[in-house]
Formats: C-alpha cells, sequence, structure tokens
C-alpha cells in the first residue's frame, strides 16, 4: 500500500465539523488478567489492520492518503504530533474500477484508519449472506477523477510508454528534488508525484 501525502479529501465528500470528531476504540488489548488495558493504536497497527483487509477484499493499487508527513523513502515521519486534520482517504481498484473510502470521524489518524479496515470488514461478512457481492456494496464509493488532472507520464517526465524501472528511475530522481525539506520542493509537488507513480505503475500492471 502507498502512503501519499497531503490528503486527498475525494471530491463531494462531506467534511466532519472539527468539532464533532470523537475518540476511538480501535485500540488493541494488551496484559493478561487484571493487567489487561487497551492500548491506544499506533499508526503501523492501523495500516496494517487496512492492508490486510485490502488483501482479503481483492483490492488493487491501494493508495493511503493522509496529512502524516513522509520521509524521502515514502514511510511516516517519527515523533510527528496528530495533524489538524486526522481525515484519511483509501484510494484502490476494485473490480476494475477506481474506489474511495475516507473517514474524518475521529480525532487520531490511526483510529480513521482502523475505521476503514472495520469497514472492509464489516462488508465482507455481509457479502457472505449471498445478497449483493462486495463490488455491487462498494460500487457508491466509486472515486471521480480529478479534472483537468496532468498525465502522469509529464509529471514524472517520461514517455507514456515507460516501463516501471523508468517509473521509480524518475520518481526518485524527482523526489529528491522536489520533496519538501529540500530547496525548491513542496508537499504538494510530492503529492504529485506520488499519484503520477501509482498511476503508471498501475498502467503497466494493467497493460
Amino acid at each position: 500500500m502507498t502512503q501519499a501525502y497531503p490528503l486527498q479529501w475525494p471530491q463531494g465528500r462531506q467534511r466532519k465539523a472539527p468539532s464533532a470528531r470523537k475518540d476511538a476504540s480501535f485500540g488493541k488489548v494488551v496484559g493478561t488478567g487484571h493487567e489487561r488495558r487497551l492500548k491506544s493504536l499506533s499508526l503501523a497497527d492501523a495500516r496494517g489492520r487496512l492492508q490486510d483487509e485490502v488483501d482479503r477484499l481483492c483490492g488493487k493499487s491501494a493508495v493511503l492518503s493522509t496529512n502524516v508527513a513522509l520521509r524521502l523513502d515514502g514511510l511516516p515521519r517519527s515523533g510527528q504530533g496528530e495533524p489538524d486534520d486526522p481525515g484519511v482517504a483509501l484510494y484502490f481498484d476494485l473490480g476494475g474500477k477506481p474506489h474511495v473510502l475516507a473517514c474524518d470521524t475521529y480525532t487520531r489518524v490511526a483510529d480513521n484508519i482502523a475505521a476503514l479496515a472495520a469497514h472492509i470488514e464489516a462488508t465482507r461478512k455481509i457479502e457472505r449472506l449471498g445478497v449483493a457481492t462486495a463490488a455491487e456494496m462498494f460500487a457508491g464509493f466509486q472515486a471521480l477523477p480529478a479534472p483537468g488532472s496532468t498525465p502522469w507520464w509529464s509529471v514524472l517526465q517520461v514517455e507514456a510508454s515507460a516501463t516501471p524501472e523508468q517509473i521509480e528511475a524518475a520518481f526518485k530522481r524527482l523526489a529528491r528534488e522536489r520533496h519538501p525539506d529540500r530547496p525548491g520542493g513542496s508537499h504538494d509537488m510530492m503529492a504529485d508525484l506520488n499519484r503520477a507513480r501509482e498511476q503508471g505503475l498501475k498502467e503497466r500492471s494493467h497493460g
């Protein structure tokens, strides 16, 4: 699952007012006997839950978009606090069609990620009743394409016929220049690079 920063909230999806957000109980139980307690879920644990559910759903090309800042290697930076906007959005392909799930109900990014995982798990359980497939139930979450978006090959400065190896090489080269930690770089530029890389690799996998 690819991580993308900053948060790209899906078009037309209503936002939760900050005052309406709440604490969650998606933590994990630690300890035994009288020492048992609920520990807050870490970002890594929440992301692992979501990855497992996306895999069970047979979702493809998953991109998790949040306001958690990333390092040059695409992993979350350590030691950062909760962002002002803890919303998360999961973009993925299901049955060959783009979908998006988003959640900003909770005050922590990890809990919003866990909520997405729980939603997918619940949907899969309903599917077992035989009334509708998961793809049919997720039909209402199909993602709208971004209007006027620049083609991925243009963003990566490669030919439209570029190979996966060329896509990765271009991404790494441009990431060194455009990362927000670099002079002249920015979060928006890195977000564009992440999206272009993901779209290019997705097209090659389907080709």
